[in-house]
């Protein structure tokens, strides 16, 4: 007997619930419990019976979803489909169509979802509308508004505020409009430009989402009148934390940037949100629902919609900076063709006066073409103007607008009532407003092509990872989407195909190009068990493989994922930068306002003339375009250049700090050698046998972790050595392991320690007799370990560890930039030297224990040195942290991603020299775009207010100030798209 809770909706009194309890114990072995909100049902009878019962009483039960469909071809995927769900226990009724799918019954849609994902199609996702909302004016106006949503069966998920309602429903916008106006509110469509901005459908961030586990409407209407800002959110739970990219739209200068960040930051569970201006995106964190910022975002006079995943930002992005080329350049053509003429005939002698009623007309019906310029190419600078109005800030629009606005006011005025001015102050500007439209404009456009480049090198990374994968099911071979590769399935690799998401191979032999992710020339061998990554290339042979990371929790994911944060991050120069922005807009306001006022009450005659065009000229070059575009241009084409090379950067802030450098501390181990010691030469003492000696102590290292231990194991089993695995062993950090071995056949009892000389000092052992042997070992550069067996002194082993092939180079490249190059090691004085010698490195620090590198970076620092750390990102950790900056050695693993603020994907010292120049032109290059700025703005400001109409007798022209402040953000832009030319030099002489 199966029991079903049944959510029930139109039953309106005890009464309707009693004729529902009546139907259902009217069926056969049937027992029911039935109040207003839901039904607990014992029967035996299917679901869909059940459900016919209710039905026919005119009552609602259950779940009913409407979901678009995609990838049904044919009639025999639509039975497939319908088979499996008229066969669910849980289904009441199902329809299916090639397109649409109609379902009743107790499952949600996320067990939808993953059905018809595993069957190989998908679920689209319905389309989302945004309505303004009025006449709501509580909490319990709210809790109205979402009740009637919530029954409707065609809406999958809402988020109902007082003044805005986001639905994704299959409904037609008359439809829901008429739903809430029934209720006695009033709903209209959001202005175009912020229609359809919608947040993540995904179950954990979804403001409402119906299902069958749904709050009831007084528990939805508590969690109303409880909540500040009145939306039904999640709970504030720190697991829920997550980062989320959004794309915004109508952001103009870095005023914009300050109030986009403002309003985000105002959104209760924000912790912190970046705003880059180059890229127009957001990057938030926190618990915040992601309905609520976009919300917040609208609310201050701007758009956004959630950056679901990178392929469909990607997408969303170019087409609206191909949207917003185009409009630019066809605004531009219409202003400039209305402009260029109007300015012609004034530099060649035509006359732009008011001197009779001829001319009066003329200039009239140019007044009249003018403004309807002025509202159509350029009604965007006045609506954003207006907006910011609104919200109590200025903007680079409110410059415009204001700068064009006066010069047209002040023509039509002329025009209108000449009388009113003297004779040589009726003089009309409408050619500056026309130019300075098209000039701005056309300004806009170049400033957008030249920033569809400064993301290439991340769109390059994304590139790497295929669209489609070959999932492997009952036996058969299926082409599916890559968003519906899930965790543990089995996924064909077949030649020259490139690995869709991250797993381990299942079966097969080939050999996998990484070179995209690590920097690594050479293809790497993959065999059953080894991991292999997205995004990398198989060579030749075909693999059978399980899928483990998925979505974006595949390396080439997480990498694409920092550098994205990274390219939103600011460093200090961009935070001053933003400060001064913040007060800027303002200021010239006032500026300007203080102009006017000096030549209206001190300026010569007509001085309502020199008004006008020194302020207009003021607001019209004082735009601060180049200042806040100066930073982010730069961070994102130098972080996403470093990408290139195989360096993640964690922030901008690193960046900045990595370029002021003077001290490189490298680890030996796996830094500066390959990080593969092997056992090359044994030395026994008394009547030992090297080949026993050997297999004791790679019995003792079998079960260790470090990396000494498996050159003992892997040089005993390559001498084919039996190991003995009846041991005890203690690891001693810095100093090396300890343990006892038995032998049950010979009853013969060990015990073993095997380390360097202070190992064996602390047990009491003499080192004495192996001095010798000490020296001349560690001459060569091998690190000398010392094996004692019964507390005697037995061997010394000596474990090389070749220098890498190009470390020699990548130090003497160090060295040639002026950098001091350290060398940090636990091994004796002697193997470090030995090694520092063949490197090529002057400073050697040894016998550090790992707990001791710290303190040892922290005492440079104390020295006046700013220290750049470099390790392999988990012994070095807390050195890593120490230092200025840390930067990990390492293919790209979780930990050394994790571990500092620089991960060199390849393993090699070029990439420290790489990253630290790459820093170095990044910085060099924010500076000389805020230098660009600041002194365009600081130069600029003071000639169009006419500081050299005393020494020249002329002012700077309205149309020349449109023109330079366009020229100056073309210039900023340019000039930071210069670093993805920038190629760091592998000589320094």
């Amino acid at each position: 007997m199966a029991e079903f809770h049944l959510p029930l909706s139109q039953v309106r009194c005890m009464n309707c619930a009693n004729k529902i309890k009546a139907a259902l114990t009217a069926l056969p072995n049937t027992t029911a419990d039935v109040d207003t909100k839901q039904a607990r049902v014992s029967t035996e009878e299917p679901l869909h019976t059940v459900f016919t019962a209710i039905e026919h009483l005119g009552y609602g039960v259950g779940q009913q979803h409407s979901l678009p469909l995609a990838g049904l071809s044919c009639g025999r995927c639509v039975a497939k489909v319908q088979q499996v769900f008229d066969q669910h226990p849980l289904v009441s009724k199902a329809t299916v169509t090639k397109h649409q799918l109609d379902i009743s019954g107790l499952i949600s849609t996320q067990e939808i979802s993953e059905i018809v994902t595993v069957l190989g199609y998908r679920v689209e996702q319905q389309p989302t509308i945004t309505l303004a909302l009025s006449g709501l004016s509580c909490g319990k106006c709210v809790a109205k508004v979402e009740k009637v949503l919530s029954e409707q069966a065609d809406i999958s998920q809402f988020s109902v505020t007082k003044n805005t309602a986001v639905i994704s429903s299959a409904l037609t916008t008359a439809t829901l409009i008429e739903i809430i106006e029934q209720l006695g509110f009033q709903a209209s469509v959001t202005p175009p430009e912020f229609r359809d901005t919608t947040a993540s459908t995904d179950n954990e961030t979804s403001a409402v989402t119906k299902s069958a586990g749904a709050e009831t409407d007084q528990e939805q209407h508590q969690a109303n009148t409880n909540n500040d800002n009145e939306t039904t959110t999640q709970a504030e739970d720190p697991a829920n934390q997550q980062t989320t990219q959004f794309l915004l739209t109508g952001m103009t200068c870095a005023s914009c940037v300050s109030s986009v960040e403002k309003a985000i930051l105002g959104v209760a569970g924000v912790q912190t949100a970046n705003i880059n201006l180059a890229e127009r995106t957001a990057l938030v964190s926190g618990t915040a629902v992601n309905i609520d910022i976009i919300t917040a975002v609208i609310e201050a006079g701007y758009g956004a919609e959630v950056s679901e995943d990178e392929h469909a930002r990607r997408q969303r992005q170019q087409e609206q900076q191909t949207t917003s080329y185009k409009t630019h350049i066809r605004n531009a053509i219409i202003a400039l063709s209305i402009g260029i003429p109007l300015m012609a005939w004034g530099v060649f002698g035509g006359s732009m006066m008011i001197e009779s009623e001829a001319s009066q007309i003329g200039w009239g019906l140019i007044g009249l073409i003018t403004l309807g310029l002025l509202v159509t190419t350029g009604r965007h600078f006045y609506v954003n103007a207006y907006k910011a109005f609104l919200h109590h800030r200025a903007s680079m629009d409110t410059l415009v607008a204001l700068g064009t606005g006066a010069a047209w006011l002040y023509s039509t005025l002329v025009v209108i009532a000449p009388d009113w001015f003297p004779p040589q102050a009726r003089h009309v500007y409408y050619e500056a407003s026309a130019m300075i439209l098209g000039l701005i404009t056309l300004g806009h456009a170049l400033e957008a092509k030249a920033r569809t480049r400064t993301s290439q090198a991340i769109e390059r990374l994304i590139d790497l990872q295929p669209q489609t994968a070959i999932i492997v099911h009952n036996g058969e071979e299926i082409e599916v989407a890559l968003d519906q590769v899930q965790k543990g399935m089995l996924v064909r690799l077949r030649p020259g195909s490139k690995v869709p998401v991250d797993g381990v191979v299942e079966q097969g032999d080939t050999y996998i190009d990484e070179s995209m992710l690590t920097g690594e020339p050479l293809a790497v061998n993959k065999q059953q068990g080894d991991t292999i990554h997205a995004g990398t290339i198989n060579q030749h042979g075909s693999l059978l493989f399980k899928a483990e990371q998925i979505g974006n929790d595949t390396m080439l994911a997480r990498i694409i994922q920092l550098v994205r944060q990274a390219q939103s991050s600011k460093p200090a120069l961009a935070k001053l930068a933003d400060s001064i922005s913040a007060i800027f807009v303002p200021a010239v306001m006032i500026i300007a306002t203080i102009t006017a006022m000096a030549w209206y009450y001190f300026g010569p005659q007509p001085s309502a003339v020199y008004m006008l065009v020194t302020a207009t000229t003021v607001l019209i070059i004082a735009c601060p375009c180049a200042l806040g575009l100066a930073t982010p241009m730069s961070v994102t084409v130098g972080i996403g250049r470093a990408a290139e090379y195989g360096v993640l950067i964690r922030d901008a802030e690193a960046m900045q700090v990595a370029a002021n450098i003077d001290t490189v501390v490298l680890d030996k181990t796996g830094t500066i050698t390959e990080g593969k010691p092997r056992v090359t030469e044994t030395i026994s003492y008394g009547n030992h046998n090297k080949q026993t000696l050997l297999a004791l102590a790679a019995s003792l290292e079998l079960h260790s972790e470090h990396p000494l231990a498996k050159a003992f194991v892997q040089e005993a089993q390559a001498q084919s050595l039996t190991l003995n695995d009846n041991v005890q062993f203690k690891a001693i950090p810095g100093l090396g392991v300890v343990g006892s071995l038995g032998t049950p056949a010979t009853d013969t009892h060990y015990d073993l320690q095997l380390g360097n000389a202070a190992l064996l000092e602390q047990h009491g052992i003499s080192t004495e007799m192996a001095q010798a042997d000490n020296l001349k070992l560690a001459q060569t550069g091998a690190t000398v370990v010392f094996f004692a067996v019964n507390h005697v002194l037995a061997g010394v082993f000596a474990v090389s560890d070749p220098l890498r092939a190009d470390s020699a180079e990548a130090i003497s490249r160090l060295k040639a930039m002026k950098l001091n190059v350290v060398m940090l090691t636990g091994d004796t004085e002697a193997t470090a030297q030995a090694i520092a010698q063949q490197a090529g490195i002057d400073r050697v620090i040894a016998g550090v224990l790992p707990d001791g590198k710290a303190q040892l970076i922290t005492d440079l620092q104390q020295q006046g040195q700013r220290i750049a750390m470099v390790g392999d990102g988990i012994n070095d950790a807390p050195a890593l942290a120490q230092a200025e900056v840390g930067l990990a050695m390492g293919g790209g693993s979780d930990v050394a991603i994790e571990s500092a603020q620089f991960t060199l994907m390849r393993h090699s010292l070029h990439g420290v020299a790489d990253a630290l120049q790459l820093s170095q032109a990044t910085l060099n290059n924010m500076k000389q775009n805020l230098f660009g700025a600041f002194i365009y703005n600081s130069l600029g400001i003071p000639v169009a207010a006419g500081l050299l109409f005393p020494f020249t007798g002329t002012l700077l022209s309205p149309v020349v100030a449109g023109a330079a402040m366009a020229l100056s953000s073309i210039t900023v832009v340019s000039n930071a798209n210069r670093l993805r030319l920038f190629t760091p030099n592998k000589k320094e002489s």
